[in-house]
């Protein structure tokens, strides 16, 4: 099992992507996503979303909302446990990132952009619920055969 943050963050009715391009052997290679990463020993989401972030960016986050858990299965290779963050309030000035090109991207843009599938559906929730869900993704290979969301009323 491997577990890792996704975090997108907002300024301007802007999302902060990355066009993963940079790293050999990437799964997300020329893909665009938010920034996260995998979680280190003994971390928890949010300890692993701050350092990946602050690690990928160089930007502290100071708001930030836990939005979903989406599960990842694929026909090859271990299920992905990926928790979902958005941020509004940060700090720090933006720097290169090795893994990829760093780029503030017009949310009504992003799914026009070479993104999974499956990302798509989880931007869309972003945009449409206030609300935790919980998303299961399978693909097989790069194409997603299966979906279902939960979704769970904030109290």
């Amino acid at each position: 099992m491997i577990l890792t943050t996704l975090c997108y963050i907002e300024k301007d009715d802007k999302y902060l992507m990355l066009h993963r391009i940079k790293k050999k052997n990437d799964i997300n290679h020329d893909k665009w996503i938010g920034v996260g990463g995998k979680f280190e020993k003994g971390e928890m989401p949010e300890e692993c979303l701050l350092r990946e972030v602050k690690e990928e960016t160089g930007l502290t986050l100071l708001q930030y909302r836990y939005r979903g858990i989406i599960t990842f299965l694929f026909n090859e290779g271990e299920a992905e446990y990926m928790h979902l963050f958005t941020a509004s309030e940060f700090t720090g000035e933006l720097m290169e990132c090795d893994e990829g090109d760093l780029k503030w991207i017009p949310k009504s843009e992003v799914k026009n952009l070479p993104i999974w599938e499956g990302d798509k559906i989880f931007l869309q929730l972003l945009e449409e619920e206030d609300d935790f869900f919980s998303l299961k993704l399978r693909y097989d290979g790069d194409t997603l055969v299966e979906k279902k969301v939960e979704r769970y009323k904030r109290t």
